[in-house]
């Protein structure tokens, strides 16, 4: 009897780590199962090729020299080299890699280093900087490079093949070279990379370096970046961006971002006193003996050491314990917000509000109105371009509030405050508008142009005091799902970007996590609502009267 093959919808790679994922056969947090779903949607996309011949060649041809990769390994090579659209771009062209310490990240990125130098990558002067804070760090891949080129065992061979030495290392052929680098080398710049690898790039806390790395690339075929971590105890840097962004990219809100988001972590803590849940965190965990008996002498330890434990849960189980800032909302409630505005809203009483804390940043306005036991908030954001310009914000998230018609890009000297008024009197044409909530910060502008088109202006404070009065209501909005922003990507961003800061005398501030790249204005503007949520009785349903025929 004939034995059939095995037949694959896509890879044998791809196939088989998401029938791993998905089945349970390995242990894998919630992440790993959000990949596996978006990737299907992504791959089943009409357009997309797989280059069977380029991801074999990704990992059979450094593998004599390097080691056999795992299952999650070869699935990442399937995606970095051998996933395309039938224009030739690759689909994923920037790669996070989260992974718990000792999963290989270095050992896995210098073999995909020496691969891309290579012949086989076929990509003449493809060359690779390994950037990290420190020159420890940055030298941890290019030495695994070293070390496989100075073998003696293939020593006269690979000098037929590289030149080599302490500082660099360069295919004779394809001309590739590898080079590492700190965050303050003075050579960084005019390089012209093919690919940026960052290495513990939880230690970034801006993106001052990674501009300058990654300016120079896009000037050679498939340029990639690849960012590979542990967590660690910078808040509000790079890593939590890119996080963020994951979280974004894996539920389908930024459906044109090239991030391929490889997080793994445990889903709660409590999973730490389970070593068969370890692996969600490692998924090399099951296969390394050593990491093993490691590992399980540190989790023993860090029972009597409290500082043991914070290092064991931030970079084993990339699960950080020390940040005591407290988000607003759980990601899972800021996406609940995306629920419909009632059909028929004509006539309902509202509140009008808004944050314009400068005039050359951003100003976001917006109407708050009550139905049915939830708070709808529709709001619009105007934002001066040189904001854009000046500051380090996520472009992507611009863009998709541009399509939507959530912000608009003011290019004049400032944002003109007629503009602003103007929004609300539009909004009149649905709304009752009780009053506009505004604080006092832009009210000397303001407050005579709302007044003079016939608006009730109410000031409002802000600040410990009022954000305090304000939390337990926003906490139940949040958490019992009644705060409705429709389909406002925009909006949700505002509210992740904000943190609970507990006072010590009891009371608490609503902050913003970075002063630039963070903008709260629509979490500000909605709070200014809030104040006044007293004032605001629930809209009813339209009746029509009944006509008495005669």
């Amino acid at each position: 009897m004939k034995m059939k093959s095995k037949t694959y919808k896509y890879h044998p790679y791809i196939d088989d780590y998401m029938r791993m994922v998905e089945q349970g056969e390995i242990e894998s947090c919630e992440e790993q199962k959000q990949l596996m779903k978006f990737l299907k949607w992504k791959l089943d996309q009409p357009g997309v090729v797989i280059d069977a011949e380029a991801i074999e060649n990704s990992v059979k041809k450094p593998e004599p020299y390097f080691f056999e990769l795992l299952a999650w390994q070869r699935f990442c090579n399937a995606f970095i080299y051998g996933v395309r659209y039938e224009d030739g771009r690759l689909m994923f062209n920037r790669f996070l890699l989260e992974l718990g310490r000792g999963a290989g990240k270095n050992g896995y990125i210098s073999f995909n280093g020496f691969y891309m130098m290579s012949n086989h990558h076929g990509i003449h002067r493809y060359d690779i900087d390994i950037v990290a804070t420190s020159e420890k760090q940055a030298k941890t891949s290019f030495e695994d490079v070293y070390d496989v080129i100075d073998d003696p065992s293939r020593q006269k061979k690979m000098k037929n093949i590289f030149y080599y030495s302490k500082m660099l290392i360069q295919h004779r052929k394809t001309k590739s070279k590898i080079e590492y680098n700190t965050s303050n080398a003075r050579t960084k710049d005019g390089k012209r990379s093919g690919a940026v690898i960052f290495d513990e790039i939880h230690e970034y806390e801006d993106y001052s370096n990674v501009k300058v790395f990654t300016s120079g690339l896009g000037k050679k075929k498939d340029p990639r970046t690849f960012y590979i971590t542990t967590d660690g105890y910078v808040r509000g840097g790079v890593l939590d961006d890119m996080k963020k962004e994951a979280q974004m990219v894996l539920n389908k809100e930024l459906p044109e971002s090239t991030l391929f988001p490889f997080i793994c972590k445990l889903d709660n803590e409590e999973e730490v006193d389970d070593p068969s849940k370890w692996e969600k965190a490692n998924p090399s965990f099951p296969y390394l003996e050593n990491l093993q008996t490691e590992m399980k002498q540190e989790y023993h330890d860090m029972q009597i050491n409290a500082s043991l434990r914070l290092e064991f849960m931030t970079k084993r189980m990339n699960c950080p314990q020390e940040d005591v800032r407290k988000e607003v909302a759980t990601y899972e409630d800021r996406l609940a917000t995306d629920q419909s505005f009632p059909d028929e809203v004509e006539g309902f009483p509202a509140l009008g509000a808004l944050d314009y804390a400068d005039i050359r940043d951003f100003c976001s306005v917006g109407i708050m109105f009550k139905h049915d036991g939830k708070r709808y908030w529709k709001q619009h954001t105007f934002i001066h371009h040189l904001a854009l310009k000046l500051q380090d914000i996520n472009p992507e998230i611009i863009e998709i509030a541009k399509e939507k018609n959530l912000c608009t890009i003011e290019y004049g000297k400032s944002i003109d405050p007629d503009k602003v008024v103007n929004w609300f009197i539009d909004m009149l044409e649905t709304f009752h508008i009780k009053k506009i909530v505004m604080d006092k910060y832009r009210a000397a502008i303001l407050k005579p142009k709302f007044e003079e088109a016939g608006f009730e202006v109410e000031i409002v404070r802000k600040g410990p005091a009022t954000h305090a009065m304000l939390s337990p209501l926003v906490d139940e909005m949040f958490i019992n799902q009644t705060v409705v922003f429709g389909d406002d990507p925009l909006m949700r961003w505002y509210v992740g970007n904000v943190y609970k800061d507990e006072k010590g005398n009891g009371n608490m501030e609503y902050c913003k996590i970075d002063k630039d790249k963070r903008k709260t204005d629509g979490f500000f503007a909605f709070l200014h609502a809030l104040v006044e949520d007293d004032e605001l009785e629930e809209a009813q349903p339209f009746e029509p009267f009944d006509v008495m025929v005669f």
